[in-house]
Formats: structure tokens, C-alpha cells, sequence
């Protein structure tokens, strides 16, 4: 296995609450803030602004093919879309079709969104379920696409395949796309050891070698992990085999590569997950590190 530990990765900005879902897009950085429920754009220097503000807290990122970007509204079971003029309106209503906190959103080159949720409530305490990947079509209209998903968190779209991760069941699972936005040929693609046998939440974690969350990929095919448990991201080929570690010396829990060249591996770093201790601080960072193998896919 291949290393990039020795380079450090370097902090580009912080001072935020808990960053997730970073997307490359038009020289700057998007990504989510949970807990100051703001979707902000980070240059490369550290420039910010603040794009859009969600009450309902942000994750998910994407954009539609005619550039305007969908966020994730997580508590209020929607996904919103901001026009040219920085407006956010309801793109679709997926309350009849999900119970759990939706999660994360990979949007394909026809601008439909496959979004994940929770299945469970997480925060609270509740045993560990498996759930639904619901897709959202460019018209809004919403449908169950996969089911059967130990908490299914980032993806990446490489050609006509869906990649998504599983964070609790440690794996990462590929979907081939049909020409209707259907899922079919279900398979792993990845797997990181057994998949816990539990629903107790701190045995899953315990036990997972990988727990995969935010994921992005490059141009040989190979999928970059945030690894949510052990403060790394991993550089993975399909069948499982690790290429590349980065320690991240802290949580990481989304990355995105992005930059001039596509070689900037951006890391969304903090100390845990678990809301009660990110919500009242500012302690999230954004990191980045220089790595070989340029972006490529979507997001």
C-alpha cells in the first residue's frame, strides 16, 4: 500500500461547526456547515461566502446541468434549488417517501439526485436500521431507487455506475444506471471486513475496520474514502484493495478533489461526529492535502 502520510495535510480555513459534502465547482469549494446551517464557497486561498442559508440544516451538494445548485434541507425531508439570484425554493418534497434525516445527494449529468438518509435517529440513540437511497427526478417528482442500505452516505458516479457508501455495514456498494434513472446489478465494490452483526450503534463503530463516509473520485478510477472512525481518508480500487493512506490527525468525514488541476484532496476535519459536541463550538476544519491522480466523476 502506497502512503501520502508524510504530507501533512494543511488547514485552509476554520472556525466552523461540522463541515460535510464538499463539491468543486467553478474555481471555489461548496460545501455544507450543519449546525450554522449556512452551504458556503471557499477559494483556494480562503476566501468565503456564504451561499445559501437552510434552517433545515444542509448536507447533500449537487448541481443540475443548467448550473444552479441543489442543497439537502435534512430535517424537513427536502431538497431545495437556488436560482441565479441566490433564492432557495423547493425543488422536491421527499417526506412521503423517507422518515429518517436525509443525508447526502450525488447528481447526475440529467440532473437527477439520489440522496440518502439516516434510517434511524443517530443522535438520539436509536438501534442502528437499514433504509432507503430515494431518487429525485429533474421535474421533482420522487421515487424509492434502492433499499436495503446500512446508512447509505457519500456517492460518486463513474459513467453509468452509482457508487454509495455504507457507512455501518463497511462497504461500498455499486448500482448500474439504466437510461430512466432505475438502479440495477447491485454489487459490492468495496468491502472493509466484516459488516457488523449489531444494532447497537457503538458496537457497529467499534467494530467496523472502515466506516465510509463522504467519497469522491479520480481519474484511474479509484475512489478516495473519508474513513469516519479512524481520522484518514483512503484511496481505494474497486475489489477493496487500499492504494494510498492520508492521516488526517483528526475526524475526517467528507473529501473532494478538486483545485486548478484536480489534485487537491480537500478534507472536511473535526473532532467527532456526534451533534451534541459539534453544534455549541467551532472547532470543524477544512484541510487539504496534494495528491497524484486528478479528479474525475461526478460529484
Amino acid at each position: 500500500m502506497g502512503s501520502t502520510a508524510s504530507r501533512q495535510p494543511a488547514v485552509v480555513l476554520d472556525g466552523f461547526s461540522y463541515l460535510e459534502c464538499p463539491r468543486w465547482r467553478d474555481g471555489r469549494l461548496w460545501v455544507s456547515d450543519f449546525y450554522t446551517e449556512k452551504v458556503v464557497a471557499i477559494d483556494e486561498r480562503g476566501g468565503s461566502e456564504v451561499v445559501a442559508d437552510v434552517p433545515g440544516q444542509p448536507s447533500g451538494l449537487g448541481f443540475l446541468p443548467d448550473g444552479r445548485l441543489l442543497v439537502v434541507s435534512m430535517r424537513d425531508h427536502r431538497v431545495l434549488v437556488r436560482d441565479e439570484d441566490g433564492k432557495l425554493t423547493e425543488h422536491a418534497d421527499l417526506s412521503g417517501v423517507v422518515s429518517g434525516v436525509l443525508n447526502d445527494m450525488v447528481v447526475d449529468g440529467r440532473g437527477r439526485a439520489w440522496v440518502g438518509n439516516f434510517g434511524f435517529d443517530l443522535m438520539g440513540g436509536a438501534p442502528l436500521r437499514y433504509t432507503t437511497l430515494t431518487r429525485v427526478d429533474p421535474d421533482g417528482g420522487v421515487a424509492v431507487a434502492a433499499e436495503d442500505l446500512g446508512f447509505p452516505n457519500g456517492m460518486v458516479i463513474l459513467g453509468d455506475v452509482l457508487v454509495v457508501a455504507e457507512t455501518f455495514a463497511g462497504r461500498l456498494t455499486a448500482f448500474d444506471i439504466g437510461a430512466g434513472g432505475e438502479l440495477s446489478g447491485r454489487r459490492v465494490w468495496a468491502r472493509f471486513g466484516e459488516t457488523p452483526g449489531t444494532q447497537d450503534v457503538g458496537e457497529a463503530v467499534a467494530a467496523l475496520e472502515v466506516a465510509p463516509d463522504g467519497i469522491c473520485a479520480d481519474a484511474e478510477g479509484a475512489i478516495w474514502v473519508a474513513d469516519a472512525v479512524h481520522n484518514r481518508v483512503l484511496r481505494v480500487e474497486e475489489g477493496g484493495r487500499i492504494l494510498e493512506e492520508v492521516d488526517a490527525g483528526t475526524g475526517v468525514f467528507a473529501c473532494m478533489l478538486g483545485g486548478g488541476d484536480g489534485r487537491t484532496l480537500f478534507l472536511c476535519a473535526a473532532p467527532s461526529f456526534a451533534e451534541h459536541e459539534r453544534r455549541p463550538v467551532r472547532e470543524a476544519q477544512l484541510l487539504a492535502v496534494r495528491v497524484e491522480v486528478p479528479h474525475a466523476g461526478l460529484p
